[in-house]
């Protein structure tokens, strides 16, 4: 009788929230759906290491730790945003930080990237692999005079926020033209922060009409790492790319698993 294959171990940050008047660590539905049936992974969610709420002290434990666990890192989309201090110091703080996220995930993506780990980036966790990196943000996009709304409309239903907003312009030599064999696809759009200096050894994979780059890929052939402003876990299984974003990285979870398992056998 064969033995059943493992599925990639996903590790997906935690965000820290306040629900009435406990703090919780938890992870969006939807990102936990995408890696069960796109990724075909086992979810693993990745508490958030520093100091505050109820954890006075930062954790005992290290991001190795953590990573020695996973196969493949998904950084997820979040209400919150990356505090500035971490890639300008200069601007005040806007009130939606995380910084125990912070604490976790910027680290984390330094590790995994060390480890040629794949990673996948989706909204938030695309703007924390360009800091973690050296790049920086628009702290308000609306406020820059040069950009389209890329915000959602809260007024609206979830759905209705999460449809179709514009298109990206896919870069010619890029993955995801490669893989659409299209040089533009339409995305969803529910952020209110974006790449300003993009990191070095970030590749742009995508470009918004406005010019703000929507996706990226790291340039090191040797590791898997892909980030997208939009939100691809959205009914992935209804948009080609969505459906082949998540399915690539599941193959590339893979291998690492395997490349992983060899190197402790020998």
């Amino acid at each position: 009788m064969s033995q059943q294959k493992s599925p990639p171990r996903i590790g997906i940050p935690c965000d820290v929230f306040v629900r009435g008047i406990h703090p919780f660590h938890g992870v969006g539905e939807k990102y936990i759906n995408a890696v069960v049936h796109g990724v075909g992974g086992l979810p693993l969610l990745l508490p958030a290491t520093g100091s505050g709420g109820d954890l006075h002290r930062e954790a005992t434990y290290s991001v190795e730790n953590l990573l020695d666990s996973v196969d493949g890192l998904l950084l997820p989309g979040s209400p919150s945003n990356v505090e500035p201090r971490h890639y300008a110091p200069e601007l005040a703080d806007d009130g939606k930080a995380d910084p125990q996220r912070d604490h976790l995930t910027l680290p984390l993506i330094r590790a995994a990237l060390s480890r040629t780990m794949p990673v996948l980036a989706i909204c938030r966790g695309f703007q924390e692999l360009n800091v973690a990196l050296g790049g920086t943000l628009y702290q308000s996009l609306q406020q820059q005079g040069k950009f389209i709304e890329h915000r959602e409309d809260l007024a609206l239903s979830r759905e209705q926020q999460y449809s179709s907003a514009h298109l990206v312009n896919l870069n010619p030599q890029g993955l995801l033209s490669e893989w659409l064999g299209a040089e533009q696809w339409q995305v969803n759009s529910l952020h209110g922060q974006g790449i300003a200096a993009l990191a070095p050894g970030l590749i742009a994979e995508a470009h918004a009409p406005d010019g703000l780059v929507e996706a990226v890929r790291l340039a090191d052939e040797k590791s898997w790492a892909l980030g997208v402003q939009w939100h691809p876990e959205w009914q992935f299984a209804n948009d080609k790319l969505s459906s082949r974003l998540f399915a690539e990285f599941g193959l590339a979870a893979e291998a690492y698993s395997r490349k992983k398992t060899l190197l402790s056998v020998q």
